[in-house]
């Protein structure tokens, strides 16, 4: 390990404070200590296709430099576009007028990216609709990410693309398949999810880190157990934490590790203070700039 390899940087999914007000959830997490936010555009918080996108954007990045707090912007509201298809429509959908709404709706979250200084915009391939063969649904996955990409390089904010197990595009593995026939592109990167590597990725959680840092524009982080795809606390999955915490910091990502707890909302500010301790304590006190013991217990 480099001496000036960096300390994993800790933020917090809003799509885990979901009750909250924006403005009261980046004022907990600053409060608590986290050094960012994981943004979901969703309705209850900055809602992409409410009227003013701009002005509210332009209100949210004063907050955020206000609070000292970090972004990186996420797109995995369940039900912006449709309200009764979780996620839908996707990039794999049939219909090419429903591709469309998505791809709008990532080039919105572009610009907002762009605007909130983010450090990159996550996506994910959705599901491969019934009745869809693989090759089909793979060139649609390329064709639709093509403007998305175009957009992105321009506005000089990276895509990271996340796997996500039952999505078309589920592994590490998937993401190279993408990345090569896409030919690429400067600005396609990796949304790594922790858990997912826990639960299905043949290598343990720190030796994916390892394998994907050329590519990593963002990472994700719970806990999870193996062939179970359910985002837990921290402590009650199988994740050995040091080892990953490590290998973040020795590859030298540059961005936020989010907590990614959705399903646990109800008691977002609870989670996000616990797992805020949990990571301080599971980060290796050999990193350089590591908190100690005692500098640990005053800030929980």
């Amino acid at each position: 390990m480099t001496l000036d390899a960096p300390l994993p940087r800790f933020g917090y999914g809003t799509n885990g404070l979901t009750d909250l007000r924006l403005d009261d959830a980046l004022g907990l997490l600053a409060d608590l200590g986290y050094d960012g936010v994981g943004l979901t555009l969703d309705h209850m918080h900055l809602d992409p296709l409410a009227p003013d996108l701009s002005a509210r954007t332009d209100r949210v990045a004063h907050r955020l430099a206000a609070l000292g707090l970090e972004v990186t912007v996420e797109t995995g509201a369940r039900y912006v576009l449709d309200p009764r298809r979780k996620h839908g429509p996707s990039l794999l959908d049939p219909d090419p007028e429903a591709r469309a709404r998505r791809v709008d709706l990532l080039i919105r979250a572009v610009r907002v990216a762009a605007d909130l200084g983010a450090h990159a915009l996550h996506c994910f391939s959705g599901i491969t609709p019934v009745g869809t063969d693989e090759d089909t649904a793979w060139k649609r996955l390329a064709d639709s990410l093509t403007p998305v990409l175009e957009a992105a390089a321009t506005a000089g904010v990276p895509l990271a693309v996340e796997p996500e197990p039952g999505h078309l595009l589920a592994t590490l593995a998937d993401f190279h398949r993408l990345r090569h026939a896409l030919g690429d592109p400067e600005h396609l990167g990796l949304t790594l999810d922790i858990g997912h590597c826990q639960c299905l990725e043949p290598l343990p959680p720190a030796d994916c880190v390892r394998a994907a840092a050329p590519w990593l524009r963002h990472v994700q982080i719970e806990d999870m157990r193996r062939g179970v795809h359910e985002h837990l606390p921290f402590g009650e999955g199988e994740i050995d934490f040091p080892p990953v915490l490590a290998a973040l910091s020795a590859t030298a990502y540059q961005g936020l590790a989010v907590v990614e707890l959705p399903r646990h909302s109800h008691a977002g500010p609870h989670y996000a203070a616990l797992s805020l301790a949990f990571l301080r304590r599971a980060t290796p006190t050999d990193l350089p700039g590591a908190p100690s013991a005692t500098q640990e217990g005053s800030t929980t």
